[in-house]
């Protein structure tokens, strides 16, 4: 393969594209690539010479050992600057800390659930306008991280994190204290903009520290944490609600966010490019943690060279989610992962009135019905991210490109054909997740044993949070320089639209019957797959013009700052 100076890459390297997947990438970015027309394609492999690759190099530990497997490892090129000083076991330190701090959006959502029917015979109001609750709520799901997206990339995800931890505790506070429907409103509004300012930061930090070899595997940890809620949420919520009552459940999350909120002011360190660069800047003394104070953070700061810190996120702009909102193919793919969150709200808003009504079930076997779509969620955010990680390096190999030159693309992946990369996997997933919900509905509507919903819902839950995990990695693939502002579109997107599926299901079912509302549903899953197709056909091309045209954008703007 012909690279900068018609270096030859060696072929033996080429047959190592499946021996290391899943090391961290701690590689500089990538020389810039040659347009899209300079390369040269074959269906044997042949050299792509608009590839942007570098020298292979050896995994590397933080102590300068070779590591030969697990989640995170470091490829580095002698005589440069790693792409991020964090070893290994720091990386993994780091994923657990955000998965956990992602908990909390999806939990506070789904713990309420088993409640709706005793919250609606407390305040004499009618299962529709309880609902109403969970659709505020999505609402300001959806709005709240265009602002913390944006502020995260330019101040950094530490401040960001505590900052929307404050809220969400005393938000928790009061919808335990109050008694007037208006107040469980206005506080749920506000809880779930300090739970929901979060998800934006958890790939954000991923972004920070792993390459796009490498992301699907540490975006499915990450995501873990959340799924994690839908089930636990929901359970947990029907146990509280069954024994303690309703309000139990508000102190619950004050308990557990704030050792979480304790944990991370003191021990989760600075990520965001913007402010440490690859780790080896020092944060501001306001935003440093514990782990600024180790001897061997500071030595490996000090022998470490400080490169010029990323200026994406320089200015704090919320409208940023709408401009790429905007874009054909951010756009696209933010329609088609919307859709599929806005039936799964649909489902799992209905399951407490539906299951009571035809199975009689209290507060406490409602939640444990999520149980099944939670387990399967936590097992598809781990298999699905090793999954497209693999195919990451199916499609270097036929490429010809070594797993190590694969992680030295970055922030600017040129014409490697990421998009299908992505979309491969999820097409797949996309028919499972949609003949699933046909079969739940059609079950619900013959009134089956509860058996055969639960069983349907196990596969929802694999293929509906296997999808969101594969776009969420292209999202933040598609927008590498924005990781935290692309999920913030992407949340903004999928919770409006789910917002409305949660208002309308429960008059759909009634008007409908559940096997033909879940079937409409289901035809709605199917429409998305050419769509998938779209991206993977005319991605590439357009992910290129709009690089140029950002850079075009920078240029003119930087010559105007020295005129």
């Amino acid at each position: 393969m012909a690279v900068a100076g018609d270096r030859n890459v060696d072929d033996d390297a080429r047959t190592t594209a499946g021996s290391g997947r899943g090391r961290d990438d701690e590689a500089t970015p990538s020389p810039k690539p040659a347009p899209l027309g300079h390369q040269e394609s074959s269906e044997t492999g042949a050299p792509h010479k608009g590839l942007p690759v570098s020298g292979s190099a050896g995994a590397e530990k933080g102590n300068g050992q070779h590591d030969q497997g697990g989640m995170a490892g470091a490829d580095a090129i002698p005589g440069q600057a790693p792409y991020s000083v964090f070893n290994a076991w720091e990386k993994r330190l780091i994923v657990l800390m955000v998965s956990v701090a992602s908990f909390f959006s999806p939990v506070s959502a789904n713990i309420y659930f088993p409640a709706l029917n005793s919250l609606a015979q407390e305040y004499r109001v009618s299962t529709t306008l309880i609902n109403l609750t969970i659709t505020m709520y999505m609402i300001f799901q959806g709005l709240a991280p265009s602002f913390t997206g944006s502020l995260s990339d330019s101040i950094g995800r530490r401040p960001v994190y505590l900052f929307c931890f404050v809220v969400y505790i005393g938000a928790n506070i009061g919808l335990a204290l109050q008694h007037q429907f208006a107040a469980l409103m206005v506080l749920r509004c506000l809880q779930s903009s300090g739970s929901s300012g979060t998800i934006a930061l958890g790939n954000a930090v991923v972004s920070d520290i792993a390459s796009a070899a490498e992301r699907g595997a540490y975006i499915g940890y990450v995501s873990l944490g959340g799924v994690v809620g839908v089930s636990l949420g929901a359970t947990v919520g029907g146990i509280l609600s069954d024994f303690l009552g309703w309000r139990s459940i508000f102190w619950f999350l004050v308990i557990c966010a704030g050792v979480v909120v304790i944990l991370i002011g003191l021990f989760l360190p600075e990520t965001a490019r913007a402010v440490v660069n690859n780790g080896s800047a020092k944060p501001p003394d306001w935003n440093r943690s514990l782990w600024d104070l180790r001897p061997s953070t500071k030595r490996r700061r000090s022998a470490t060279a400080v490169t010029e810190r990323s200026q994406g996120g320089r200015f704090v702009n919320p409208f940023m989610t709408l401009r790429i909102c905007a874009d054909k193919e951010a756009g696209i793919v933010l329609l088609a992962n919307g859709v599929i969150f806005a039936g799964y709200c649909a489902l799992v808003s209905s399951i407490p009135s539906q299951f009571r009504e035809l199975y009689g079930f209290d507060d406490l076997h409602i939640g444990l019905s999520f149980i099944p779509i939670g387990v399967s969620a936590a097992i598809s955010a781990i298999a699905v991210g090793y999954a497209v990680d693999w195919n990451f390096s199916r499609h270097s190999r036929r490429l010809g490109i070594s797993v190590e030159e694969a992680r030295h693309m970055n922030r600017d992946l040129g014409s490697f054909p990421i998009e299908s990369v992505r979309c491969e996997v999820a097409l797949p997933i996309l028919a499972l997740a949609s003949v699933a919900f046909v079969v739940y509905g059609w079950l619900l509507s013959f009134r089956t044993s509860v058996a055969g919903p639960l069983v349907m819902l196990f596969f929802v839950g694999f293929g509906v949070n296997g999808f969101f995990t594969i776009l969420s990695v292209l999202m933040v693939d598609v927008y590498p320089q924005a990781p935290a502002t692309a999920t913030a579109a992407n949340n903004l997107v999928r919770c409006w639209l789910g917002a409305g599926a949660s208002a309308a299901i429960v008059p759909m079912v009634n008007a409908m019957s559940s096997g033909w509302a879940y079937t409409f549903i289901a035809f709605l899953y199917l429409l998305m797959a050419p769509l998938l197709w779209v991206i993977m056909r005319w991605g590439p091309k357009w992910r290129a013009e709009r690089i140029a045209t950002d850079k075009a954008r920078e240029s003119a703007s930087s010559q105007n700052e020295e005129a």
